[in-house]
C-alpha cells in the first residue's frame, strides 16, 4: 500500500458547505498496484479551519496488545496524533499533542469521530477566541523521525491559536 492524506474542503466558510465533506480530510491506503482505496479516515470530517491533513505519514511496527503491529503515525494540522493499523486503516490511538488543543474535547476511539467544542467553532453567528490550533495548525509540513530503538517519534510542533470574527 502507499499512504497519503488529502486535504481540506472549500470554500473554508463551513456554513456554506454542510455535511462531512467526504472523504477530504482524509488519510488513505492504496494498492500500489491498481490504485484503488484500501482503506480511508476521515480525521476531521466538515474541517472548519482550514488544516489540511497532508502532513507526513510514519510507519513503524510495534506491539499492539502484545502483537507486532503495522502502524501508521500522523501528526495533524488538527493538533491531534493519529495511530492506524496501516494494513486496515483501524484507529489505535488518537491523542492531543498538546493540552492546548481545545477544538475537539477527545476523538471517540469506537467511531473515530473527534468530539468538537462548539465554543472553538468558525460558524457565522459565532465569534471564536483562543482558537487552537490555528489555521496553520500545530504540525505543519514539518519532517519528522521515529527512533526505533526508544520507539520515540519526534516533530517540530507550532503553539499558535487564533480569533475568528465572521462578517459579510
Amino acid at each position: 500500500l502507499f499512504y497519503y492524506g488529502s486535504g481540506n474542503p472549500a470554500p473554508w466558510n463551513e456554513t456554506m458547505r454542510p455535511g462531512d465533506n467526504k472523504w477530504t480530510m482524509t488519510i488513505w491506503g492504496r494498492d500500489l498496484d491498481t490504485g484503488m482505496a484500501k482503506w480511508g479516515y476521515q480525521k476531521t470530517p466538515h474541517d472548519e479551519w482550514d488544516f489540511a491533513g497532508v502532513n507526513q505519514m510514519v510507519l513503524t511496527d510495534q506491539p499492539v496488545n502484545g502483537k507486532v503491529t503495522p502502524l501508521l503515525s500522523h501528526i495533524d494540522r488538527n493538533g491531534i496524533l493519529y495511530t492506524l493499523n496501516r494494513e486496515n486503516g483501524n484507529l489505535i490511538v488518537a491523542e492531543k499533542v498538546d493540552p492546548a488543543v481545545n477544538v475537539f474535547k477527545k476523538v471517540d476511539l469506537k467511531t473515530g469521530t473527534p468530539v468538537r467544542d462548539p465554543e472553538f467553532a468558525t460558524r457565522m453567528d459565532h465569534k471564536g477566541t483562543n482558537i487552537c490550533p490555528s489555521a496553520m495548525g500545530f504540525h505543519n509540513q514539518g519532517v519528522d523521525s521515529y527512533d526505533p530503538e526508544s520507539r520515540t517519534l519526534y516533530a517540530g510542533l507550532n503553539h499558535i491559536c487564533m480569533d475568528w470574527e465572521p462578517f459579510l
